[in-house]
Formats: structure tokens, sequence, C-alpha cells
């Protein structure tokens, strides 16, 4: 069966079998491998993608059910540059890498949670990360490094509308 989609900002045209995951499709046809095979009964997170703007877990989609969606796996997440952008950063800073397996997921977690809430309380982002499961760090700096993205996000936007209101008194002036 032939299906289109929007994967990492690119249109994607493929022939898949009708009976293949989305997780196989991101692994195995289209060699995504951050997208990682977990437990393949959508309990791990390890696996998550972005879908339409909401975490899911790929391995419980069928490959047909993307067709005209959108879907972000960790390869679409990357800074201005082509880098890592401010959440892999944070997570290196703050050490909640350990292993690294669980990592992919918990980025696309915490990227949906903070789209939707860019200012989200500690158990705000323990609750939106509940889908992804990590036996390394504890969850205390995966929690750290999303707050501090939170963070940072917000006093950036918070300077660029300052910025934009002080030039647009200066030319009012």
């Amino acid at each position: 069966m032939k299906i289109d989609f929007t994967l990492n900002d690119l249109p994607v045209t493929i022939d898949v079998p009708d009976d293949i995951t989305l997780l196989t499709l991101l692994r195995d046809y289209l060699k995504l491998t951050g997208v990682k095979k977990g437990c393949e009964t959508g309990e791990c997170g390890a696996c998550s993608v972005i879908l339409d703007g909401e975490v899911v877990n790929s391995c419980m989609l069928l490959a047909a059910q993307v067709e005209g969606c959108k879907v972000t796996t960790i390869e679409g997440i990357h800074g201005p540059d082509g880098g890592m952008n401010d959440m892999q950063k944070a997570f290196l800073e703050f050490g909640a890498v350990q292993c690294g397996y669980c990592t992919p997921g918990m980025i696309i977690a915490a990227e949906a949670l903070l789209a939707h809430n860019p200012n989200p309380a500690r158990e705000e982002i323990r609750t939106g990360m509940a889908g992804n499961l990590c036996r390394c760090t504890g969850y205390k700096q995966i929690v750290d490094a999303v707050e501090a993205t939170a963070n940072r996000r917000l006093a950036e936007r918070q300077a660029g509308i300052e910025a934009r209101g002080a030039g647009r008194e200066n030319k009012d002036g």
C-alpha cells in the first residue's frame, strides 16, 4: 500500500506492507534508528514520536495510520544550525542521559509537553513524561533538564517581546 505523510518536515511517499507498524517503517524502511525498539507493547516510550502534535508510541500504530499526518522523530529535533537543540543540550548539561536508550523518546515527550505547556510545574513535567521509562537516571535529572529548557525558552521569548516593544517605542518616539 502507498502512504503519503510528512516526516521531519519533508514529504514522504512510500509503498509498505499494510501490516507493519510505524516503528518498523521508521527503523527498517526509512533507517531512522533514533526511534528505539523497546517493549513493543506501548509501555516504555522508547519508540515515541510526535504525530500531529501529540506524543504517540510508534509501536502501537500501523504505518498506514499516518497517511496525511505530520510525524516528527528525534532526527527531526535540532537546533537552528542543524546540531543539537536547547533541550538536547540541557539533557547533556543536567546528566539526563546515562545509557541513552530512553533519551530520544524522553526528548520527544519533553518537546511535545513544552509545545502544549511552555511553563510547566515540576509535577506537570513528571506527568508529561510519565509514558517514558528510564532505568538509569532516577528521573530527577530529566525533570531538571526539561524545567531548565522551559525556563530558558520563556526568558528568550520575554527578551524578544521586550526588544520588539523597545523597537516600537523608538519608532513612535
